[in-house]
């Protein structure tokens, strides 16, 4: 088995047993480390690979300023910036292949930087006192994060903490030997969508793509889904994006903590991805199902889709709210933008005869979006529901085109 780095990064000043612990199993098992240190006041007891100089220095600045700041947040946003910037750099100079990150929740904060500075598909772990804890914002975890508990560990060594060590080592090293990272050569079609009971292109549209030649990768519209579909976005990974279920827009407009971040619907456009735009599931809201809901939705027609799970059934106005939100983000492309707006409705439960069947307010959205959508976008009315054979013949027109004029690179 081809031995594989992992970049260890954490204050050696502080943790230096506990990181230390982990360099050993990595190394036990036929790995290879490379250190970073993130401490601002004191030193490790040997040299690291990368220093805290090094580490303050990439990002700007000094580990007297950190100091001088007088405050332990500065310091290590001072620390957070230069590690993520360093980590970047050395990925890009392939100097590791997997990364892990030990800490508090100081060491948490920067660990969260330094995830998001690195491409999807790079190994990244980050071993925390406060794993899966409500203190960690979705908007902050990079969509492949994976994050073990470090329990009983937060002063010293001792056997509960070195079981979470060791596994957490384990599988950094065991994520960087087995990974397969994504293939660059091959031409790559992000998709988004929700299961097939509720949006059902994929099904015709997913063999048409793979048959042109084309990789498919289809996201899960429920926030972590968004999020990885808009980081690989962010980085040009896409030929072109088929964005049909943007409802992860309308949750972060209405407040819901299931949210693909501010970003969502934006980054194909910035970096200047052809985009195939629907707005499916537009009129759902989703929200947490095991926490109380809001009272604003009170007024409000609701589903609990399962114990995770709880949707609302926007009115036309927060409707059309979401119309002008689409626009705005779309607003920003500096690519080709096709959008398509069925008229029949935009998920399987809005069809005529079923539960969420609403024709005047799916005619108010429509509307709005035509009314506000900047003239940048060409939109596409046509006489069919999102999950008729007649909406994806229309992007697969669409998209043919472009291939044909060279919009989309093959």
């Amino acid at each position: 088995m081809t031995d594989k780095t992992i970049l260890v990064i954490g204050t050696y000043d502080t943790k230096d047993d506990e990181l230390g612990f982990l360099a050993d199993v990595i190394t036990g098992q036929g790995g290879r480390v490379v250190t970073m240190d993130v401490s601002v006041l004191g030193d490790p007891s040997a040299p690291c690979d990368h220093s805290k100089h090094d580490v303050a220095g990439e990002g700007g600045s000094t580990i007297n300023a950190a100091i001088a700041s007088g405050d332990e947040n500065t310091a290590m946003q001072i620390m957070a910036k230069g590690a993520s910037l360093l980590a970047a750099r050395l990925y890009q100079e392939r100097a590791f292949d997997g990364m892990i990150v030990l800490g508090g929740t100081m060491g948490t904060d920067l660990a969260l930087d330094v995830t998001s500075a690195l491409p999807l598909g790079v190994p990244k772990y980050i071993v925390s006192t406060v794993s899966f804890s409500p203190l960690i914002p979705a908007e902050r975890l990079a969509a492949d994060t994976q994050m073990i508990l470090w329990a009983g560990g937060l002063y010293g060594l001792n056997s509960v903490c070195k079981a979470s060590l060791s596994q957490a080592a384990g599988a950094v090293l065991g994520a960087a030997r087995a990974v397969q990272l994504p293939d660059p050569d091959k031409p790559l079609i992000g998709m988004m969508s929700l299961g097939t009971s509720a949006l059902k292109y994929v099904i015709p549209l997913k063999p048409a793509l793979e048959a042109r030649g084309f990789e498919v990768a289809v996201f899960h519209a429920t926030g972590m889904g968004g999020r990885a579909f808009e980081s690989l976005s962010a980085q040009g990974a896409f030929a072109c994006v088929f964005d049909f279920c943007t409802q992860e827009l309308g949750n972060h407009v209405n407040g819901s903590n299931i949210s693909a971040g501010a970003d969502r619907l934006t980054n194909a456009g910035r970096v200047g991805t052809p985009q195939i735009v629907a707005p499916g599931c537009y009129d759902l809201v989703d929200v947490v199902g095991w926490l109380p809901v809001d009272p604003k939705w009170d007024a409000h027609l609701k589903h609990e889709h399962n114990r995770l799970l709880t949707s609302i059934v926007l009115n036309e106005e927060e409707r059309k709210a979401v119309a002008r939100a689409h626009s705005d983000q779309l607003a920003t492309a500096t690519g080709p933008v096709a959008v398509i707006l069925p008229e029949d409705g935009l998920g399987e439960w809005d069809r005529e005869g079923e539960d969420l069947h609403d024709a005047h307010s799916l005619e108010a959205f429509l509307a709005e979006v035509e009314a506000t959508m900047p003239k940048t976008a060409t939109v596409h009315r046509i006489g069919c529901h999102i999950n008729d054979a007649a909406f994806a013949d229309k992007a697969l027109e669409i998209f043919d085109r472009w291939c044909a004029d060279g919009t989309v690179k093959t």
